[in-house]
């Protein structure tokens, strides 16, 4: 990805009521932004801002205030997101940047409690955090997908193969009707010619001739209608069975879908909603421990602060007792003066630590807490969208089925009223029949019989040479569904190999920033960080499975140059940051984060030293169109004069 263009218009933030903020409005040029700031001076709260506003659940309310909302203005178009609290949680409204901020989430927005960077630390699963973005349901369900509609297509190309040894078959029928049509019309020429010779003896009986012939064609007629009327019925009949079996189908499948899918949403919604709270709560608290904890660590290293500076300072009236404070190996308590042991605050520090390590514990908790509850709630919803679709499916079917027994009702009364039509008309038939005439009706009858046989011959035909249209029009789609199959089977592949595309890019893209920061940054002894994709044998119930793992190596080398292999356990704080910044990138790009999310956003920087933070900076801001990074005032000034800077918020 080439460097954002710095030509796009720059990004306005407004804030009121989030975090420590009570309001506040900061322009946000392309490039670089860096917060410059000493603790709690509102910098995390401001980033929080810009989550918000992108979509983001991860933020808080002012503790005294029960509404917030914060406004993004860019590119000419206006995003805005409120906050209120109710019953104790925190509900959120207005129009986000982003419809789903879980990308974001993960790879973008890179606080000190960013997954991504807590589960490299951590030693936690990176391959999950990587994929889980990624919905797996929905790739399974396209694969299934694809597969009936290859599927489909095969059963058309098997019935393609069959229809073309049809076709010559039809053909032989089609001659053999028209040998049959035309011996049935000679037939029938020599029936009238018989008939023609017969009534030049019986003119005066001509009229009575007209009549019974008149009733014989309304016979044959009414024959006709009949067997179609019947003809219709049977394919009612067969429609009717298809349909109820359909239907029973899906009635089925409805009786084994829970009666209400989505029974407890609220209290779900509510629960999330609380954990959440519980969560950003945690995380504020663990923040400060932090701060409080690196405090005391630089206190008790001796490194300068303006705690120290006062305890020096010239115009102290107490020079003398400061300086021997100062040399003695008590140390001043740095919060009420007085004089106690390194020992004692060293043992604080420690239970602060421990308390934090607690802290983050409950906050892994939690997160495995919300999954299983947003995971829950997307079965609800899928349960339900699926019993509605069957409630619709099978109110449509009960709707057809009714239509077709209707009309299936109204063509058995057809059939019995034309049944009974054709016995009173061959009523009338035999009263006009009689002896002295029965050569002449013979003879009638036999021609009325030729055209109805000549009749259905036609119609035969008609329908073979339909056939045989059908079949030739089928017979052109051939190498239209094969093209299709090929497009489908290439779909199919390219859907089956998606997940291993996106781990396989990770593991790459990881691994190629990995190598160009630590040669950027130049950490002494460390030659490589790299992850290796291996599979695994775990147990899944009473199975073995293989599955997919990312194993994180570390390589060091001695200063003879030989290389060994080390543990993450003993890589630096800084050395563990970088290389969860580095992951938290490789998930950024692998997922194209940049085509939807401007921002990336860096906070909790100080174990990184200010030299490294500059370069490593540098090397995130060639991806990112807006790069916003909260820093001390000393690692500050260690970046380039060309960063835009905000110094009060």
């Amino acid at each position: 990805m080439s460097k954002a263009d710095a030509e796009r218009s720059k990004a306005t933030v407004t804030a009121e009521n989030i975090g420590g903020i009570s309001r506040t409005e900061v322009d946000i040029p392309p490039g670089v932004t860096v917060l410059s700031g000493r603790n709690a001076t509102n910098r995390t709260s401001f980033l929080q801002s810009i989550m918000a506003v992108m979509g983001s659940d991860d933020v808080t309310l002012k503790g005294d205030a029960d509404e917030g909302e914060v406004e993004l203005a860019l590119d000419g178009d206006t995003y805005r997101r409120t906050l209120s609290r109710t019953n104790g949680s925190i509900a959120f409204g207005g129009d986000p940047y982003l419809e789903d901020a879980t990308l974001a989430d993960l790879f973008a927005f890179l606080l000190e409690s960013n997954e991504a960077r807590q589960t490299v630390v951590q030693k936690r699963d990176l391959r999950e955090l990587i994929m889980r973005p990624v919905d797996t349901d929905e790739i399974k369900a396209e694969i299934d997908r694809l597969e009936r509609q290859r599927t489909e297509i095969d059963d058309e190309l098997d019935e393609l193969d069959s229809l073309k040894e049809e076709l010559p078959s039809l053909e032989e029928r089609k001659r053999e009707l028209e040998d049959d049509i035309d011996a049935k019309r000679e037939a029938l020429a020599e029936k009238e010619a018989e008939i023609e010779s017969a009534d030049a003896d019986v003119d005066e009986t001509r009229e009575e001739k007209r009549e019974l012939e008149s009733r014989l064609d309304d016979l044959r007629d009414l024959r006709s209608d009949l067997e179609s009327v019947r003809s219709d019925i049977d394919v009612q009949e067969e429609s009717i069975e298809s349909l109820e079996r359909e239907l029973a189908d899906l009635e089925t499948e409805h009786d084994e879908l829970p009666d209400t899918p989505m029974g407890e949403h609220e209290e779900i919604d509510q629960e999330i909603s609380r954990l959440r709270e519980r969560k950003l709560t945690l995380e504020s608290e663990v923040s400060d421990l932090q701060d409080i904890i690196q405090f005391n660590e630089e206190m008790l290293d001796g490194e300068e602060t303006d705690v120290t500076d006062a305890l020096a300072a010239e115009d102290d009236p107490y020079e003398d007792l400061t300086d021997q404070l100062l040399e003695s190996e008590s140390t001043i308590c740095w919060t009420c003066g007085s004089e106690v042991d390194p020992d004692r605050i060293e043992e604080t520090v420690d239970t602060l630590r421990t308390v934090r390590q607690d802290q983050m514990s409950e906050i892994r908790e939690i997160e495995d807490e919300l999954d299983e509850l947003r995971s829950d709630k997307r079965d609800r919803e899928k349960a339900q969208r699926r019993r509605e679709s069957l409630e619709n499916d099978m109110a449509d079917l009960e709707a057809e089925i009714d239509q077709r027994e209707t009309r299936l009702e109204e063509l058995r009364e057809r059939r019995d009223d034309l049944s009974e039509e054709v016995e009173a008309v061959e009523d009338e038939v035999e009263a006009l029949e009689s002896e002295d005439f029965s050569e002449i009706l013979d003879l009638h009858k036999e021609a009325n019989q030729l055209e109805f046989e000549l009749g259905q011959l036609e119609s035969d035909l008609d329908d073979v040479a339909d056939r045989i249209a059908t079949v030739e029009d089928r017979l052109a789609d051939e190498d239209d569904l094969r093209a299709q199959r090929e497009e489908i089977s290439e779909d199919l592949e390219a859907q089956r190999t998606r997940i291993d595309r996106i781990e396989q890019g990770a593991v790459e893209e990881f691994n190629d920033h990995m190598d160009e920061v630590l040669e950027l940054l130049g950490y002494e002894n460390l030659a490589r960080i790299w992850i290796e994709r291996v599979e695994k044998t775990v147990r899944q119930g009473r199975r073995k499975v293989e599955k997919t793992a990312f194993e994180l190596h570390v390589v060091r080398t001695t200063d003879s140059g030989t290389t060994y292999e080390d543990t993450i356990d003993h890589l630096s704080e800084s050395e563990r940051e970088v290389t969860g910044l580095t992951f938290a990138l490789a998930g950024y790009l692998v997922h194209d984060v940049h085509e939807t999310v401007p921002f990336m956003l860096l906070d909790s920087l100080e174990a990184i030293d200010a030299n490294r933070l500059a370069d490593l900076v540098s090397y995130f801001s060639e991806y990112v169109q807006f790069l916003v990074v909260a820093l001390l005032p000393e690692d500050a000034q260690a970046l380039s004069d060309e960063y835009a800077r905000v110094t009060e918020i």
